[in-house]
């Protein structure tokens, strides 16, 4: 335990020095670029000032050192802001009267203040992007310790009856909800759950704590009137209600969808406001989370409130953490879904999130292999597909009918073959080869017959399938298809690639076959 204090003590220590080091050379180069922006060459600055330079540096680290200027500790950045405001002020302060004193009228104070100014300005982009760093580290640990942690134990429900809570409790519970989200929602709870009983946990809250608090075994439905939006881990708090109710409990909550929000914030600012409003929203919310570069820089913006989530992440994330979803609906602006428990969560690290993801593709022998691709649909999608055959089944050309998991630029992408691009990167791995059927997901491969299913993996998937050969347009004409292909590919492999290689080709260019 000592020998653990005596390396984090050190571990802070060297990270003081570094820290030092960075501002110093902030400090120097604030300087030179104060003298250049006076026109004047900054080596004529520096041999008349070099020596009251240095003691100003000096100086500069002991005011910064007293104000805790080097301590970066905990994840809010904002202290840390006020603590570099406040010792720049001191510094200049304590400068100023020092040279009023002495009476350096040679000395330029545009040099001094500029210096001081820029460096602040510096000061607050490099530490503030160190924080960023950090948290978003951060980040990635909570999250890795979330999916090492062991399942939670199921349980037996061990209340008995459906107990009545007191009326004058029943009443303050009803008039909660209908301060807090209207009428609508009331009426919508009421439709699935009844919140007069002690087995059903009605609860406004964004955070897990409230939640994991809560006694086990006790209830069969447990209803959050707070948004999702709002939560800041919103698996692990999902992950925490599947753990306090039995299986076949329902767990309700709600949300505001992306396309609710654009027309909100349509609503709310006058025209061309609206929409440079909504641009930056968009930018900010919508593209930075995605990216690994920005997504520190998201978090520490907004602490993960008020983000932007469509109603394909929301059912994804839910069928994720252990749920099926009984039914969705529109009450006034919310999005109200009710949903059961059906299994335990998958504590998956690997969904799909930024533009470029890895799906689980059958492979040869039957074997999961990692297809690269750029995300066309929604974040959490790869969840839904039995979901979404369920409500939709399939359309022409094997897709699904109306598929809200795919994004507009999803579309563009496809149409286009942008999304398909980085299966190069398995073709150069071995997973895949150019011409082959396509590597299928496991449930689109649970539709196929089981003849074909044993065919299918004996060869390794292709980039260009016999789709672009034959243009079938159902599910049955598709396994078809693919089974002409793989017979004739299985007496003669090159030639069979070679023929459908060219047709392929010649019906994209010439006959526009598309697969949507």
């Amino acid at each position: 335990m000592l020998k653990e204090t005596e390396q984090k003590r050190a571990k802070v220590s060297s990270r003081s020095v570094l820290l030092i080091f960075i501002d110093l050379a902030l400090l120097f180069l604030s300087f030179a670029f104060t003298t250049v922006f006076r026109d004047v060459p900054f080596n004529i600055y520096w041999s008349k000032y070099y020596v009251a330079l240095l003691s100003f540096s000096l100086y500069w680290i002991i005011v910064s050192a007293l104000f805790e200027k080097y301590s970066l500790t905990g994840i809010n950045f904002t202290p840390l802001a006020r603590r570099i405001i406040l010792s720049n002020i001191v510094s200049f302060a304590l400068l100023s009267l020092v040279l009023l004193f002495f009476r350096f009228i040679d000395f330029s104070r545009v040099i001094v203040f500029g210096t001081i100014l820029t460096v602040t300005i510096l000061e607050l982009f490099v530490f503030g992007m160190w924080f960023v760093i950090k948290q978003s580290h951060e980040i990635k640990e909570e999250m890795k310790g979330a999916a090492s942690t062991a399942p939670r134990p199921e349980f037996e429900l061990i209340v008995e009856g459906d107990n009545k809570i007191s009326p004058s409790r029943y009443k303050s519970i009803k008039k909660a909800i209908r301060e807090e989200v209207g009428d609508d929602v009331l009426n919508a709870i009421k439709g699935f759950v009844d919140i007069s009983l002690e087995s059903t946990l009605v609860v406004s809250t964004t955070t897990r704590f409230n939640i994991d608090s809560q006694p086990s075994g006790i209830f069969k439905s447990i209803v959050n009137i707070k948004r999702i939006n709002d939560y800041r881990w919103i698996n692990k708090f999902f992950e925490s209600v599947n753990s306090k109710i039995p299986k076949g409990g329902l767990f309700i909550c709600i949300a505001e969808t992306k396309e609710q929000r654009k027309e909100r914030i349509i609503k709310k600012f006058p025209p061309v406001l609206n929409y440079i409003y909504y641009t930056f929203d968009y930018i900010v919310k919508r593209i930075f989370p995605k990216f690994s570069l920005t997504k520190g820089i998201y978090f520490f913006l907004t602490r993960g409130q008020n983000r932007v989530i469509s109603r394909a992440e929301v059912l994804g994330r839910l069928f994720s953490c252990g749920f099926d979803i009984v039914d969705e609906l529109y009450v006034g602006n919310q999005f109200f879904i009710v949903s059961k428990k059906i299994k335990r969560p998958a504590y998956d690290m690997d969904a799909t999130y930024g533009p470029l993801i890895k799906l689980k593709r059958i492979g040869k022998g039957g074997a999961l292999i990692r297809v690269y691709k750029m995300r066309t649909m929604h974040p959490y999608a790869e969840y839904l597909q039995d979901y979404v055959y369920r409500k939709h089944s399939l359309d022409e050309g094997g897709k699904f009918k109306n598929d809200f998991r795919v994004s507009t630029a999803g579309r563009i992408m496809r149409r286009l073959w942008i999304d398909e691009l980085p299966m190069i990167i398995n073709m150069v791995r071995g997973d895949l080869k150019i011409v082959g059927v396509r590597p299928l997901s496991q449930h689109y491969y649970s539709l196929y017959s089981k003849e074909l299913q044993e065919l299918r993996i004996k060869f390794k998937p292709g980039l260009i399938p016999p789709f672009y050969v034959d243009n079938p347009k159902t599910l049955d004409e598709i396994m078809a298809s693919e089974m002409k292909y793989l017979k004739s590919y299985e007496k003669s492999p090159f030639l069979t690639d070679i023929r459908y290689f060219f047709l392929a080709v010649y019906n994209i260019i010439f006959k526009r076959y598309r697969s949507s």
